[in-house]
């Protein structure tokens, strides 16, 4: 047996193993998956000493209470996240955005997320995982991906393979904020729908159903009127874009969507936005604010050269 495991106490709520996705396979029907915030998936590893696509561990809503059994190793959580460290009889209040050091017999209680969705645990070395197609990325609709493509388990073990000695203590000073204008661009049929339809998509807001996850993101609110074609012949899907379904209402497609759809699209949410929309819990209020495409992509620079800046802060 691995001398180096975590044993799983709670399991959470889908917990999952995640890097940066898979590559070059929607023409088989394989989305991108990986990781949904991709900025507190990278900080969790930079925090670890850790190359950025290293496999960490997804977790939404509450995370998994965890024993560690095996050498010290560094652990490092990111997100809006409150969790506990247990060393004997000491009780360790947890921080994101800061390594910690665990040891042998040690506990870690990720208890939930803070009005937010996404969290991850990042360790100072590599879980003992089986890649498929270049990742370890689990989609739990298709069973792809490591721990045959499912959810972690209660009392399932998680074996460590190799430790990183970095035993630094390292700390980022950041706060995620949230967003309520989610800026999109036109979609390619964003025609089919009428000028009140239009109107209601871009001055009305929106209430993000509980009828969300790692595929999809339902939206409530006034109905969308479609004066062309509800259903269209089922074309390609990427993530963030903004289908209307029938009943006339917006479903955005996220990380494990499908790769193809029929229903007419309104919008694409920008890269730039994609990390915050994901953190909306049911219940938020949102709305859409209209950019043009050159918008879209100098945003997404700016938002990217962000995150290399905070990345270079740790």
């Amino acid at each position: 047996m691995n001398k180096n495991y975590f044993e799983i106490i709670r399991a959470g709520i889908n917990s999952t193993f995640q890097d940066l996705g898979r590559n070059h396979l929607y023409h088989i029907g394989i989305p991108f998956s990986g990781a949904m915030d991709n900025r507190n998936y990278l900080l969790a590893n930079k925090l670890t000493g850790n190359n950025h696509n290293h496999p960490v561990i997804e977790f939404a809503y509450q995370g998994p209470h965890l024993k560690y059994h095996g050498s010290p190793i560094n652990i490092a959580i990111t997100g809006d996240v409150s969790f506990e460290i247990k060393k004997g009889d000491n009780l360790i209040d947890g921080k994101c955005y800061q390594s910690f050091i665990l040891e042998n017999n040690d506990e870690l209680d990720i208890i939930s997320t803070n009005k937010s969705v996404y969290g991850y645990l990042a360790i100072s070395g590599k879980f003992d995982l089986k890649f498929q197609w270049s990742s370890c990325s689990t989609n739990t609709k298709a069973n792809i991906g490591s721990n045959n493509g499912k959810k972690l388990s209660n009392n399932q073990k998680i074996n460590i393979k190799e430790i990183n000695q970095n035993f630094m203590n390292t700390k980022l000073n950041y706060v995620n904020t949230k967003i309520e204008n989610i800026r999109v661009i036109k979609g390619t049929n964003f025609d089919y729908f009428s000028e009140e339809g239009k109107k209601i998509f871009f001055k009305n807001e929106f209430k993000v159903s509980k009828l969300s996850d790692r595929m999809g993101m339902r939206l409530e609110g006034k109905k969308i009127e479609n004066i062309v074609e509800t259903n269209i012949r089922s074309e390609g899907l990427i993530k963030g874009v903004i289908q209307v379904t029938a009943d006339g209402f917006p479903i955005i497609m996220l990380s494990d969507h499908g790769t193809i759809g029929g229903y007419p699209k309104i919008g694409v949410v920008i890269s730039a936005d994609y990390d915050k929309l994901v953190q909306l819990t049911p219940g938020s209020r949102v709305k859409f604010q209209e950019v043009d495409l050159n918008s879209a992509e100098t945003l997404f620079k700016l938002y990217d050269l962000e995150t290399q800046s905070l990345i270079s802060k740790i």
